[in-house]
């Protein structure tokens, strides 16, 4: 079930914070935490609220010289109808001899759920010269945050990307510049039905430790 997010207040700037936050609820959510396949999302949900709650604990996130690299376009009720007209149009670009079938298929995809959160990375060129890999990085993360976040919050949702996120046309409609992408739809709603558990990797496989 839902619940409404109770947030501390925000910390003032420049206030000493806890360098650690033991949590035995958040070791839980990490260790069980399973992205919802799309096609298992429903209404309702989350409204303003939740959103809002969401979107202040993703950007809390790793930022290399405070840039904030990243942005949020919301796209939710009748927005996602015409969400769904970009998404055929950008089809009929990409492939002018889609069917009618194919199009239609494109302008049902954004009711998949109730809400989308288009993540951009939008790199900033500072002084220092901040690598953009780094801001990107930094986005990725703010996807992830959004997940946790949804999921202690009751929600169920999933990152994805499809042609959407590289095409230009859709791009172009969402508001997006030159130097920014597509970092993800994150798609969140209700789970219709349990997700099941995935393989994962191996920790022996997948981490080695320098000697030097």
């Amino acid at each position: 079930m839902p619940i409404k997010a109770s947030l501390p207040p925000e910390p003032e700037f420049g206030v000493p914070l806890s360098p650690n936050h033991p949590s035995p609820e958040t070791l839980k959510l990490l260790a069980l935490r399973r992205s919802t396949p799309v096609a298992a999302l429903s209404e309702p949900g989350p409204a303003a609220d939740d959103l809002d709650a969401m979107l202040r604990l993703a950007m809390r996130v790793p930022d290399h010289r405070k840039l904030e690299p990243w942005r949020v376009v919301i796209i939710e009720g009748e927005a996602r109808a015409r969400f769904g007209d970009v998404l055929a149009a950008a089809r009929h670009l990409r492939d002018p001899d889609a069917t009618p079938e194919q199009l239609a298929t494109e302008r049902a995809l954004p009711f998949r759920a109730p809400v989308i959160l288009c993540v951009v990375s939008s790199p900033v060129h500072d002084k220092k010269g901040t690598p953009v890999w780094e801001q990107q990085l930094s986005a990725g993360a703010f996807c992830q945050n959004l997940l946790i976040a949804s999921q202690a919050m009751g929600w169920a949702g999933v990152w994805i990307s499809e042609d959407a996120a590289y095409d230009g046309h859709v791009h172009a409609a969402l508001g997006l510049s030159g130097h920014e992408q597509v970092a993800g739809f994150i798609y969140l709603g209700t789970a219709k039905e349990q997700p099941i558990e995935r393989q994962r990797a191996d920790v022996s496989a997948k981490a080695t430790r320098w000697t030097g």
